[in-house]
């Protein structure tokens, strides 16, 4: 059977950056170790940063990136973590254990300067959670202040004595994380109270002090009830809020040990995103009318069993969890006049990583070619598409799993498609591009042909998983015809 990509002339929206984000918290070696190092340490350093971290995330565009949480940031108070480092105290980590000798604790050597420095060095835009659970208002504000105030104030001041003369202009405030559970177990009204509270003060500091361009993301819900009770709640000062958060976590058996009809299962798992950004979309739009507030999923990826606190959620990172995020990425792109950010959980070592380090190297994982891959899609606008493809039920409480899935996006040059083989078997597919679409392939890269699904990225294997050249064919019709081996991802560019 062969497969098709209908690609139609009706524009969906512009990419958002955004989607394409990251997150990185303190949590297990993502921090300590992953990022940061310090001074001594076996591998090259810039500023305590791990130099080759750094330049595997420079190469690889991001555009934003998170912290300090997740859970962590209901319990963080930043002015732990400004300020000499030798005097900045030792606290709990109430929720993750840290670095290879797994401690409870947080030494706060990575802060707000470090986290922002490091922002500036990979070009991300910074998006911060502030501390809802254990903090109030007046602190947040604070922060803001810190960071975005060019003025004469005690807060501005120390900046400067810190090391930084400008502001740093940070846009994104995430208001709490998970408040429904580890930030603080809210009930949805409890929380709108809260809220309201919190942005009436951040909103105030933005009017008077800042230029207005402060975004606030509110912590959402998968459910539609939490999100309908919080908006509700929040009546006419909906407004208040930019973005609104929701988490999807998946998997289906072990890393690298799992049966066939739990390879599929994954995959099926991972299209309960699209339900999820479309309920929250919903909910908004019959419980908030009149608003322009954008859906985020600012934690997604895959969470295999491996993955534990004790050993700081560390897993391997294979080929099958690749194609499931070339997949989540589909979706994304699908629903570009929607969701306006998502950040994959994490960025180094921790769940489903673009990056994994030992003492002495760090390399790129699967995953880091998938987003590679996709980058072209990044501001381009995405193009309605349907997928005529066989598909798999591997479970009768789950969705299911359409074989190929795609995206396809176009800028001033040309088109760009995206094509995901879930089958394990090979597939062919015909593309058909809009007539005056474009007339010639210019560059086709194929990734993990002849890679087993289970296979995981190593230092050593790390370069098996970059992508070859690969043929595509494209006839005077418009039709663009190729193989897609099984478990693969094919990047074609159309001009």
């Amino acid at each position: 059977m062969t497969d098709t990509v209908i690609v139609h002339d009706d524009p969906i929206a512009r990419i958002d950056p955004g989607i394409y984000g990251h997150f990185a918290e303190h949590l297990g070696r993502c921090i300590y170790g992953g990022l940061w190092v310090g001074g001594d340490a076996a591998v090259e350093t810039r500023d305590g940063v791990r130099v080759d971290t750094l330049d595997l995330l420079r190469s690889l565009e991001t555009p934003v990136l998170r912290w300090p949480g997740g859970c962590f940031a209901d319990d963080y108070h930043w002015e732990d973590g400004v300020g000499p480092r030798e005097e900045r105290p030792d606290r709990r980590n109430l929720w993750w254990t840290q670095g290879r000798a797994n401690a409870p604790e947080e030494p706060n050597d990575f802060g707000t300067d470090e986290f922002l420095s490091l922002c500036a060095a990979i070009d991300a835009e910074p998006y911060l959670a502030a501390n809802v659970g254990s903090g109030d208002p007046g602190e947040a504000t604070d922060w803001v202040e810190y960071c975005n105030y060019d003025g004469d104030t005690d807060l501005a001041d120390r900046r400067r004595a810190n090391g930084r003369e400008e502001s740093y202009g940070v846009t994104y405030w995430g208001v709490g994380n998970e408040n429904w559970g580890c930030g603080g177990t809210y009930a949805p009204e409890e929380y709108a109270r809260d809220y309201r509270r919190f942005a009436t003060y951040l909103r105030g500091y933005d009017r008077l002090m800042g230029d207005g361009d402060l975004e606030l993301v509110a912590c959402g819900h998968t459910t539609e009830e939490w999100n309908r009770e919080f908006l509700r709640e929040l009546g006419g000062d909906a407004h208040t809020v930019d973005h609104l958060s929701v988490h999807r976590y998946y998997g289906a058996g072990d890393a690298t040990d799992f049966s066939d009809e739990q390879y599929y299962r994954l995959f099926a798992d991972s299209l309960q995103i699209a339900d999820d950004v479309e309920r929250a979309a919903a909910t908004v739009e019959a419980h908030a009318p009149g608003t322009n507030i954008g859906i985020i999923v600012d934690e997604w990826g895959v969470w295999h069993p491996e993955a534990e606190n004790d050993n700081g959620l560390e897993q391997p990172n294979t080929v099958r969890d690749a194609v499931s995020a070339a997949g989540v990425l589909d979706i994304l792109n699908r629903h570009a006049d929607t969701v306006t950010m998502a950040n994959i959980a994490q960025t180094v070592n921790v769940l489903q990583c673009l990056v994994q380090t030992d003492v002495d190297a760090a390399w790129a994982t699967p995953t880091y070619r998938v987003f590679d891959c996709y980058e072209p899609h990044i501001g381009a606008t995405a193009l309605r598409s349907t997928v005529e493809t066989e598909e798999r039920t591997p479970a009768e409480d789950l969705p299911a799993v359409p074989l190929v899935s795609a995206s396809v996006s176009e800028t001033d040059e040309g088109v760009f498609v995206t094509l995901s083989n879930r089958d394990l078997d090979a597939r062919d597919v015909r593309v058909d591009l809009p007539a005056d679409a474009a007339a010639d392939v210019v560059q086709a890269d194929l990734l993990f042909d002849g890679l087993d699904p289970a296979m995981a990225s190593t230092a050593d294997s790390a370069d098996e998983f970059a992508p070859d050249p690969a043929d595509a064919d494209l006839d005077t019709t418009g039709t663009l015809a190729v193989e897609v081996p099984s478990s693969a991802v094919l990047a074609v560019r159309v001009e």
